[in-house]
């Protein structure tokens, strides 16, 4: 593990422990407990390890946690799906992807996503820069094709942008989902220049992202429904699907589908159009 995996391992078990309620794990309590959550010491003796190689972990010292005590503090610290993936990343048990330099948009990928119209379509590095879109996309969120290259992120544009603040419907849910999502996936790169500039510069912008950024919140991507309320057609129900292209390594496709009974397709036909 690097230097920044450790801490970041440490700074997300300390965060879990510091959340989980004695009771949740049939420990008393009251009495003097002086700080919120389990202990370190209820930690190790929960999880079948020792205290003081539990606090060096927290700790963020050079040592190899194997797989199995992972899983041990994940079902310890009641972990969901997506922060055992997340903690297994870390530790380097979860097959994090190596990174890939990315080398634009093939034409190919571009032809597709224009194929796709009336749906709104754009492609994100594994940074989450936007680095192409249709047209769909830019009736729906005209400032992606206008504001600097330097700040055409996904998760500058949810946190910095009042336009996008506007056509989210639920931009408080919308943004800190976006958020544990990002972090999910850059957890094991947080020391990559790319995601240190852009997560400095967000915590500098936006006071939101930087609450959230300190929770250590995770959570793993799920196609849902999602609410847009656009200034010209009104509101839109799109159900969101991110898709990886086998043969364009380090780009992801983002595809907003309309939601049928909802008279969104009709609505993106007047946008397209």
């Amino acid at each position: 593990m690097t230097a920044t995996a450790r801490r970041e391992l440490a700074e997300f078990l300390g965060s879990r422990r510091r959340q989980l309620a004695p009771g949740t794990v049939g420990l008393p309590t009251g009495g003097n407990r002086r700080t919120p959550g389990l202990r370190r010491e209820e930690v190790a003796m929960l999880a079948g390890v020792s205290h003081t190689w539990y606090t060096w972990l927290e700790q963020g010292r050079d040592i190899r946690p194997s797989r199995q005590v992972m899983d041990a503090l994940a079902r310890t610290l009641r972990l969901s799906p997506a922060e055992h993936e997340y903690l297994l990343r870390l530790s380097g048990h979860g097959g994090a992807p190596a990174d890939r330099p990315f080398a634009g948009v093939p034409a190919h990928l571009q032809r597709l996503m224009d194929a796709l119209a009336p749906s709104p379509v754009y492609a994100i590095t594994a940074s989450w820069s936007i680095v192409g879109w249709n047209r769909a996309y830019e009736r729906l969120y005209p400032g992606v094709a206008t504001m600097a290259p330097a700040d055409r992120n996904l998760l500058w544009a949810v946190f910095t942008d009042p336009a996008v603040r506007d056509l989210l419907g639920d931009w408080a849910t919308d943004s800190r989902r976006f958020l544990t999502q990002f972090r999910a996936e850059v957890g094991p790169r947080l020391a990559d220049p790319e995601v240190v500039g852009l997560v400095t510069r967000l915590q500098e912008a936006s006071p939101a992202f930087s609450e959230g950024w300190a929770s250590h919140d995770v959570d793993r991507f799920t196609s849902t429904e999602r609410r847009f309320e656009h200034p010209v057609v009104g509101t839109l129900v799109l159900e969101h699907h991110q898709l990886s292209p086998a043969d364009a390594p380090g780009v992801q496709l983002v595809v907003y589908t309309a939601v049928e009974g909802t008279g969104t397709a009709a609505k993106l036909s007047r946008l397209a159009g």
